[in-house]
């Protein structure tokens, strides 16, 4: 746990878009990136209240994956929802 700790910490002082997305090229894969995005695409479907079996449907994948994000979403304390309300207000 040590190292993901640190990692925390890296994620946390890096302050600028572009660094992060440069950090984030250097450390994941291509296919770590993409299911990256694909996750938070769910999320974001989801917040927007797409159902789990629309979603399933539209992106040919089994309901078991949208569910986790669903349980997440669900939670008044999630930080991926913290974080979806912020980007909502801004844009």
């Amino acid at each position: 746990m040590h190292t993901y700790n640190e990692i925390v910490k890296v994620f946390c002082r890096i302050t600028e878009a572009e660094e992060m997305k440069q950090f984030l090229g250097e450390i994941l894969t291509e296919s770590e990136l993409e299911a990256l995005v694909f996750r938070w695409r769910l999320m974001k479907d989801l917040y927007h209240g797409e159902t789990q079996r629309h979603i399933a449907e539209k992106h040919h994948i089994s309901l078991c994956k949208i569910t986790r994000g669903s349980r997440i979403l669900k939670n008044p304390n999630a930080v991926s929802l913290k974080m979806l309300n912020n980007m909502e207000k801004e844009s």
